[in-house]
């Protein structure tokens, strides 16, 4: 298990959480497990930019179905959206759960209803 990231002040404003104790996200072998196998081909072309995305995100938002944190990074020259979901574990640490490409007009409807806030 690694630290591959940080939750900013600024993320925890933007998205009005009340985080006490270790912001730091987290990426452990099951988590990398589920990535490359949930999402292949997304986990071998981003796997490297994990932590970029986290500290250079251009979107965030909180997923409602499982409370799990947002980041979105647009690749301009692929023209892709990726995201890396962040959950937080029953041992109250964040990790980063899952890495995949967003559909680009999804991205667009969720920027539009606010779903997704620019960074």
């Amino acid at each position: 298990m690694k630290i591959i990231g940080r939750i900013s002040n600024n993320i925890e404003q933007l998205l009005n959480l009340s985080i006490t104790g270790d912001k730091n996200i987290y990426l452990g072998e099951t988590n990398i497990n589920h990535m490359a196998v949930s999402h292949p081909s997304d986990y071998l072309k981003y796997k490297d930019e994990l932590p970029n995305i986290l500290s250079d995100h251009d979107y965030v938002g909180i997923n409602p179905k499982d409370n799990s944190l947002e980041y979105v990074k647009e690749y301009i020259v692929n023209g892709e959206y990726v995201k890396v979901a962040v959950r937080i574990s029953s041992g109250n640490r964040f990790y980063a759960r899952s890495l995949y490409v967003l559909n680009k007009n999804r991205v667009i409807n969720f920027i539009k209803k606010g779903t997704l806030k620019k960074t």
